[in-house]
């Protein structure tokens, strides 16, 4: 698999990562073989590091550092909010023209732990299939644009499910009827869930980097057939 490049300079270099990829080696799926840091690494030929997380059904944006000062740098600014990150979502049902969750996530390592998490949205357009979904005569959609003030685990998937507006083709924190409704009409099998952009600034030059990600024709797609375009 080639990993698509959207940027690339001396300190960082940024993939599309496509859905159902993972950053690096975990315990939480040790039978998995490819990961976006090996294939990135023997890809450009040179040791890379990853300046943030993006859950594993996640696609778009991932931002790499190619030594450690540009990784510290980045990181800093993720820990300190001061990274800009955007998202699209599908979810399900009409959201709010606009909004803020402010609503605190326990942590999924530790229960008894919880951070304060905040994510503003926006909605784009909003459609109607006339099919039965679930106990629904029809099926509602919104399309999102997210943008996280925080970076919790999960936390778009957590607090989107939080305002009964769960993200289309989220297995774990999603709405099973809908999910197969869209297997069945749509053969949806992934998560509705893009980093779309990403500003950071640099470290060397002190301007601020801004990173869209290209079109994904299967996510465009399933838009289309949402009625969401």
């Amino acid at each position: 698999m080639h990993l698509p490049i959207l940027y690339q300079d001396a300190d960082y270099v940024a993939i599309d990562k496509p859905p159902g990829l993972l950053v690096h080696r975990t315990q939480l799926d040790v039978q998995a073989t490819e990961f976006a840091l090996q294939m990135l690494r023997d890809q450009i030929g040179q040791a890379v590091f990853p300046c943030h997380r993006l859950d594993r059904p996640t696609s778009g944006i991932l931002l790499f550092a190619l030594n450690p000062l540009a990784h510290s740098f980045a990181q800093a600014q993720f820990a300190e909010q001061k990274a800009h990150k955007e998202y699209h979502a599908v979810v399900r049902g009409w959201a709010a023209d606009s909004g803020l969750i402010d609503y605190d996530l326990r942590s999924e390592y530790n229960p008894e732990k919880s951070h304060s998490a905040q994510t503003e949205y926006s909605c784009l357009k909003r459609s109607q299939i006339d099919l039965p979904v679930g106990r629904y005569p029809s099926a509602r959609f919104s399309l999102l644009k997210l943008h996280p003030l925080t970076g919790r685990t999960h936390q778009l998937r957590r607090h989107l499910a939080h305002i009964r507006h769960p993200i289309v083709g989220d297995t774990r924190h999603g709405d099973s009827a809908q999910n197969k409704f869209l297997r069945q009409h749509c053969g949806l099998q992934r998560l509705l869930l893009r980093a779309t952009q990403l500003q950071i600034e640099h470290p060397i030059t002190s301007t601020r980097l801004c990173i869209c990600a290209q079109e994904d024709h299967t996510f465009s797609e399933i838009l289309q057939r949402l009625k969401l375009v």
